[in-house]
């Protein structure tokens, strides 16, 4: 029997990549700010290259509309944060917030995630954030999902030792799929140790809009925290 295919040789773990058409001032921050903090599109990646100096870099997978990215970046201003999304209406609104909070501490890659993790140096993250991915519900779309050995192996290698990789999901079969494979790998430890560190909201991170709406229609929403060994 044929193995299925490898999220990392899709080359496309993400639906469409525009909705509503944006509005006159996210349309200009997408032609003017973004060019100035877009992540290169090709070449190494380092925080050298990206900030100018050595400063710790934490990476977030599909940041939705930004908030979630702004205030990290904002709670971390001496870090680069890292932020990757293909959608350009989420784009824009990270550019929003980034604009009015005067943030000069956020890279943004309009793509896939994979496309900057590939170009990191081994160990160079110090947290990777995966928030309310899509969790392609369909048995023929599994391969789509993030959580799947080939990105979570990628992610291993480029988090420190150390390292926090942080998974975010209201969808219960999410969940149990996420379970599942983080339990064959051996590069992580999970820090659960009792129920409610799945369900609380630690202050250093807080719900996005997509947690918001799933408590609002009476959603679970688990966080997963682990450690690369």
């Amino acid at each position: 029997m044929e193995s299925p295919p490898d999220p990392l040789t899709l080359r496309r773990l993400y639906g469409r990549a525009q909705g509503h058409p944006l509005r006159s001032r996210a349309a200009h921050l997408v032609d003017t700010l973004l060019p100035r903090i877009a992540i290169p599109a090709d070449g190494a990646l380092s925080s050298a290259r990206l900030f100018g100096d050595a400063r710790p870099l934490h990476l977030e997978v599909g940041f939705g509309k930004g908030e979630h990215a702004a205030f990290q970046a904002a709670r971390l201003p001496d870090c680069g944060y890292l932020a990757c999304e293909p959608y350009l209406n989420g784009v824009a609104g990270l550019l929003a917030a980034v604009d009015d909070g005067a943030l000069t501490n956020v890279r943004i890659h309009m793509g896939d995630a994979i496309d900057v993790l590939e170009r990191l140096p081994p160990e160079s993250l110090d947290s990777v954030y995966l928030l309310h991915p899509d969790p392609w519900p369909k048995a023929r779309h599994a391969k789509r999902r993030f959580v799947n050995r080939g990105p979570l192996g990628l992610v291993a290698s480029r988090l420190k030792p150390g390292g926090e990789f942080r998974l975010a999901t209201d969808h219960i079969l999410y969940l149990r799929h996420a379970l599942t494979v983080m339990q064959g790998m051996d590069q992580f430890r999970w820090t659960a140790q009792k129920a409610s560190d799945w369900e609380e909201v630690p202050a250093d991170w807080p719900d996005t809009r997509f947690a918001e709406k799933a408590r609002r229609l009476g959603h679970d929403v688990w966080r997963l925290r682990y450690v690369k060994i």
